[in-house]
C-alpha cells in the first residue's frame, strides 16, 4: 500500500508565501504566417515534366495492358476523403489548417478569386495563379514533419501513374532557386488525376508506378520539397484530356471548374477549431526555417511552478471567443474566463500562466467553435517523501559529511535539492551514464530534500541530514 508523508510545516509556508495567478492576466501569441514570400509551388518547366511523365507513364502502362482506367469503364468523378491524416501516436485535437485554394482568376499580380470569389488564394508576379489546394501542419510544423506526424493519405482510390522521391525537403532561401518536389500522382476511374506534392524526402509509399491504392491508404509524410518553404500538401486536380486542365474540387459560385463537389462532404470555407490544448515549461520557440520548433511541451509541474497554458487554433474568426478554464485536482472550478478574438487568423496561438497552488491531476479546458477540448497536466508536491515510487533507489551514507553515492537500478537523469525552506540550493542534469555521485561539501549542516528523477520519468524525494 502507497504511503505518503507530506511535510505539513513546509505546506503550510508555501501555502503562505505563494498563490495562483490569474490566468488572463498575461497574454501572449497571435497569428503565425506561412509563406510571406509568395513563391509559386510548381514552376512553368517543372509543371511540364510532370504532364510529360503523367503522359510517358500511362502509355507504357498501356502497351503493357497494365492501365486500369478505360474510356469503356469510365465512371464519375470520385468523391474525395481528406487528403491528411495524423499519425497514430500524435494527441494533439487537429493537425492542419487550410491556407491556399485555387485561384480562378488567371489575371495577375493581386488579382485572385478562390471558388467563393474570396481571396484565399494567391499569384505572383511572374504569372504563376495557385492551382492547388494547401493544407498547413499547425501547431509545429517542422517538428511533425520530422517525427512523421502527418500522414498524406489517398483521397480517392486508383493507379499510381507518377512517383518521384529523393528530393531535398528543406529548402528555405526564398531568394534562390528551389528543386523539385517528392511527388505521387494517381488516377481515378474518371481518367482524372491527383497530384500530391511537397512530401517529405524518403516517406513515399513502397509501391510503384503501375500499383493500386484504396482511398485511405498511406502515400507519405507531408514534408517541404521542391518550392517550399514550409511543410504542407499541395493537392491538384488535372482533368484526363492533355492533363492541363485544372479541376478545383471544392463547388462553388466562382468555380467554373465543376458544377458539383468532388468531396464525399466538403469542409467549410472558412472551418474555426481546436488543433491542440497544451501545457509548456515556457513559451514555444519558432526558429527560422527549417528549424525544429522547441515546443517547450510538458505534463509534470511541481506546486508553484509556473505554468503555460495555450491553445492552438485554426481559422480564428473575427468577432468569435474562446471559453477557457482551469479546473482543480478535486473538480472546482479556479478559473473560467472568455478570451475574445479580433482578428482573422487562418493559424493562430494564445498563452496564459499558471502557478497551481496544489498537488494532483489538473485540467485545461477550451471551448470554441462548438467544440471542447480538455488537456490533464500533473502536478507534483516536491515536498512530499513517497516511499514506493522509484522504490529501489536509496543514498548512502545518509547522514552525511561531504559526498553522497546514489544507488539505482535505472539512471538518474535530474537531481534537485532543497532545503527547508523550499529554496534550490542545487540542480544537476545527468550525463549519458546518469548521475552516481554528489558533491555537497559546501553546505551547511541541517536537513535537505533530494528531488531525483529517472530517465523515464520516475520521481522520489528522498530526505537528507548533514552532520
Amino acid at each position: 500500500m502507497k504511503s505518503k508523508i507530506t511535510l505539513s510545516l513546509f505546506a503550510i509556508l508555501f501555502a503562505v508565501i505563494s498563490y495562483s495567478q490569474s490566468p488572463n492576466s498575461q497574454v501572449g501569441g497571435g497569428e503565425f504566417v506561412f509563406n510571406s514570400a509568395k513563391k509559386p509551388c510548381i514552376t512553368p518547366a517543372q509543371r511540364s515534366e510532370m504532364i510529360k511523365n503523367v503522359q510517358t507513364n500511362i502509355e507504357n502502362l498501356q502497351r503493357k495492358n497494365q492501365l486500369t482506367f478505360s474510356e469503356q469503364r469510365r465512371g464519375n468523378h470520385p468523391l474525395f476523403i481528406w487528403p491528411i491524416q495524423k499519425a497514430n501516436d500524435v494527441s494533439y485535437n487537429e493537425v492542419y489548417s487550410v491556407f491556399n485554394y485555387v485561384d480562378h482568376d488567371t489575371g495577375f499580380p493581386n488579382q485572385i478569386e478562390d471558388y467563393t470569389c474570396g481571396a484565399r488564394t494567391y499569384d505572383t508576379t511572374a504569372g504563376y495563379n495557385h492551382e492547388g489546394t494547401d493544407i498547413v501542419t499547425w501547431p509545429f510544423m517542422w517538428k511533425m514533419m520530422d517525427d512523421d506526424g502527418v500522414e498524406v493519405i489517398a483521397a480517392a482510390p486508383g493507379q499510381i501513374i507518377v512517383k518521384h522521391d529523393g528530393e531535398f525537403d528543406r529548402s528555405c532561401d526564398a531568394s534562390a532557386p528551389m528543386g523539385d518536389w517528392n511527388l505521387i500522382i494517381v488516377q481515378h476511374g474518371d481518367g482524372s488525376v491527383a497530384a500530391y506534392g511537397h512530401m517529405k524526402n524518403g516517406s513515399l509509399t513502397s509501391k510503384e508506378v503501375g500499383d493500386m491504392v484504396s482511398a485511405g491508404e498511406f502515400l507519405g509524410i507531408v514534408g517541404s520539397s521542391g518550392i517550399s518553404d514550409f511543410p504542407h500538401l499541395h493537392f491538384e486536380v488535372l482533368s484526363d484530356a492533355t492533363f492541363t486542365e485544372i479541376i478545383d474540387p471544392y463547388v462553388g459560385v466562382c468555380n467554373p471548374t465543376s458544377v458539383d463537389s468532388w468531396w464525399q462532404s466538403q469542409r467549410p470555407y472558412n472551418d474555426p477549431g481546436i488543433n491542440a490544448v497544451l501545457t509548456h515549461t515556457a513559451d514555444p520557440i519558432f526558429p527560422e526555417c527549417p528549424t525544429a520548433e522547441i515546443t517547450n511541451e510538458s505534463n509534470q509541474f511541481d506546486v508553484n511552478d509556473e505554468v503555460f497554458l495555450a491553445i492552438y487554433l485554426k481559422d480564428q474568426t473575427a468577432g468569435s471567443s474562446v471559453n477557457l478554464r482551469v479546473i482543480k485536482p478535486d473538480d472546482t472550478v479556479l478559473f473560467d474566463w472568455i478570451h475574445d478574438l479580433t482578428a482573422n487568423y487562418y493559424t493562430s496561438w494564445w498563452r496564459w500562466n499558471l502557478f497551481p497552488d496544489v498537488a494532483g491531476e489538473w485540467k485545461w479546458e477550451a471551448t470554441y467553435a462548438g467544440e471542447t477540448v480538455t488537456h490533464t497536466f500533473n502536478v507534483n508536491d516536491p515536498l512530499s517523501i513517497d516511499e514506493n515510487d522509484f522504490n529501489q533507489t536509496s543514498v548512502y551514507p545518509n547522514p552525511f559529511n561531504d559526498v553522497i553515492h546514489i544507488l539505482s537500478p535505472t539512471k538518474i537523469a535530474n537531481a534537485n535539492l532543497v532545503d527547508v525552506l523550499g529554496k534550490t540550493v542545487l540542480s544537476l542534469k545527468g550525463s549519458s551514464e546518469g548521475i552516481t555521485t554528489i558533491d555537497l561539501s559546501s553546505l551547511s549542516n541541517g536537513m535537505y530534500f533530494l528531488m531525483l528523477e529517472s530517465d523515464v520519468n520516475e520521481k522520489k524525494t528522498i530526505k537528507l541530514i548533514k552532520e
